[in-house]
């Protein structure tokens, strides 16, 4: 197989904005997106987006900010599912003036993070940003307020420059990625639509075509209570859900083997994890009632409802076979966030624009093309009929632990690829 090889020319224009890109301008506005504390579901999220509003209205995109109808999404048939209680939560699109016939390219990202978790391993505020040479830490450095950066500084950019966009480039800024999908979901369903979309989501500069899935489980498994001197008088739940854990390992092996080529490099790219198991509610009571969460993997191009049916086939033949489980069986629920996989269609033109665009904008650096073991809004977007791909800066590996951080020149090497992707998406007159 031969290496791709893209031309790095640059029409005088792209070079133009090229060299307008603000780098100090860049690093300032990261600084001040980490400050805003925007955990899933806290108020924060809301001011984030009303911070970003402002930002967009000063770029001269029309802007629309809007308070979502959240018992209308929630109740909605198709609703991805959330985690983070809301009293409010705010849809934000701000897009260029209808250039003529050009498509629309989206510009998507997502403004929530996730909570800092144990501040004693942080050595200060995850909130007040650390700039140790040319890299930055804080809670949501680089998931995901480096591609927010990304995305206005390309746009400040060609506008700079003067140039005047034959298509349209909309930037869809969304709350509730980490916890469902809320924001996404929301977006589209007010109607905002384009023809192609770029999520800036860490992908250290590299092209991320396909997502597998993510379903949030829960197990409830009984016990029978009894005092804990004569604990044969009882069954522990805690003991009868000892076969159904095992079970589970057995069905993440099943499910890793012929995985797609996307997702080769991972060696389980379809995670099924137990992340909380609550038993018993005194310590000398044998424990009636457990009850197990996790996150399970979809599989790329797997229907959501058939995940679910495997795992709940697994719960359920475990109990079968269990003298305990088969009369009180444990039951299986799916709270949370429901990830469903995406992929870009194969041979569509935006895999090679931005390929090309790095490689021109970037001194002919070529962006390698994988999947992720994760779920993210490229399926909704996908779902909708939008063509999706991810590309972004900063390393995934670091997103949501205490070592959160991104570098600068990674931002600006997106930027310039963003930029480049966009004169040459939506075209110029």
């Amino acid at each position: 197989m031969t290496a791709d090889v893209f031309s790095v020319e640059l029409s005088s224009q792209e070079a133009a904005a090229l060299a307008a890109i603000d780098e100090a301008a860049l690093a300032r506005t990261l600084l001040e997106l980490i400050a805003i504390p925007s955990v899933s579901g806290s108020p924060a999220e809301s001011e984030i987006q009303h911070h970003l509003a402002r930002r967009l209205d000063r770029l001269g995109l029309d802007v629309d900010l809007w308070s979502m109808d959240l018992p209308t999404l929630l109740a909605h048939q198709d609703f991805p599912g959330s985690e983070a209680p809301r009293q409010e939560a705010w849809g934000l699109v701000g897009a260029t003036a209808d250039g003529g016939d050009g498509p629309t390219l989206i510009l998507q990202g997502h403004v929530d993070v996730v909570p800092p978790g144990d501040l004693e391993r942080w050595g200060g505020d995850p909130f007040v940003p650390r700039v140790v040479g040319d890299t930055v830490h804080g809670r949501g450095a680089c998931d995901m307020k480096a591609g927010l950066v990304a995305h206005l500084a390309a746009l400040e950019a060609i506008r700079a420059t003067g140039a005047r966009l034959r298509g349209r480039v909309a930037v869809h800024f969304v709350v509730g990625e980490e916890d469902g999908g809320l924001g996404a979901f929301g977006t589209l369903q007010r109607g905002h639509r384009g023809d192609a979309c770029v999520i800036t989501e860490p992908t250290s500069s590299t092209l991320i075509t396909a997502n597998a899935g993510a379903l949030t489980f829960r197990i409830t498994v009984p016990g029978l209570a009894a005092h804990a001197s004569s604990r044969d008088a009882g069954v522990s739940a805690i003991d009868a859900y000892v076969p159904i854990h095992r079970a589970l390992a057995e069905l993440e092996a099943e499910r890793n083997t012929d995985t797609d080529p996307l997702m080769a490099e991972y060696a389980i790219p379809y995670a099924l994890s137990v992340g909380t198991v609550h038993a018993g509610d005194w310590s000398s009571s044998v424990p009636d009632l457990l009850v197990a969460e996790g996150r399970f993997g979809v599989r790329i191009d797997e229907n959501p409802a058939t995940a679910r049916a495997a795992l709940e086939h697994c719960v359920a033949r475990t109990c079968a076979a269990d003298p305990w489980l088969r009369d009180h069986p444990a039951t299986v629920t799916w709270p949370g966030g429901q990830f469903a996989s995406g992929r870009l269609p194969a041979g569509h033109p935006l895999r090679r624009v931005v390929r090309e665009a790095h490689a021109a904008a970037n001194h002919g650096a070529v962006a390698a093309e994988r999947g992720a073991p994760y779920g993210s809004d490229l399926r909704l977007y996908a779902a909708a009929g939008i063509p999706t791909l991810q590309f972004g800066p900063g390393d995934i590996g670091v997103a949501h632990s205490s070592q959160e951080q991104v570098s600068v020149p990674e931002i600006v090497e997106v930027t310039r690829a963003l930029v480049l992707t966009v004169l040459r998406t939506v075209g110029t007159k």
